[in-house]
């Protein structure tokens, strides 16, 4: 897939086929994460793969804004270092990495931030030194997607040229 088809098809999707997602897909997610690059090269995010119905089912009971992601093929659980003020940007890079990595294979995807800390911290182990920053679902989508239409505010309403409030 053209990579700007693939941005521009990709929709955040929070339901899933049942249909196991194979493990050639989960590794070429993975490797997109790896490959994302970081703030000075620090390479600090670590991934928990999550996977399997019981494990699904409980990273949904610690999340606050999550629950539809028991429903997916597997998850991926971003931790970054916040001793680095870009952490969150490099999640973000990683995170849309990993989903246009999926996309490509034809794995949907959807994230969530809101988590109960303490709660998931616990069942997967999480070190306090680690931010838990973004969650990421993927599986296959339950519904026919559409047809690469998003609605989008035109660029003319976005984009300033030189000086905010300049158009062209």
């Amino acid at each position: 897939m053209d990579i700007f088809e693939g941005i521009s098809t990709k929709l955040d999707v929070r339901e899933f086929r049942p249909e196991a997602v194979p493990s050639e897909t989960k590794q070429s997610v993975l490797e997109a994460a790896r490959m994302t690059g970081t703030g000075l090269n620090t390479q600090h995010w670590r991934f928990i793969l999550v996977e399997g119905r019981d494990h699904l089912r409980k990273l949904a009971e610690d999340s606050t804004s999550g629950m539809w992601v028991e429903g997916a093929g597997f998850a991926i659980i971003v931790l970054t270092n916040p001793k680095y003020s870009f952490h969150l940007i490099d999640a973000g890079r990683v995170a849309q990495n990993m989903q246009l990595a999926a996309w490509n294979r034809g794995v949907a995807s959807g994230l969530f931030t809101g988590i109960r800390e303490k709660e998931l911290r616990n069942d997967f182990g999480i070190p306090k030194e680690l931010n838990v920053t973004i969650v990421v679902g993927f599986g296959y989508p339950a519904r026919k997607l559409t047809d690469g239409k998003k609605n989008r505010v035109p660029l003319g309403q976005l984009v300033y040229y030189g000086k905010y409030g300049t158009t062209a």
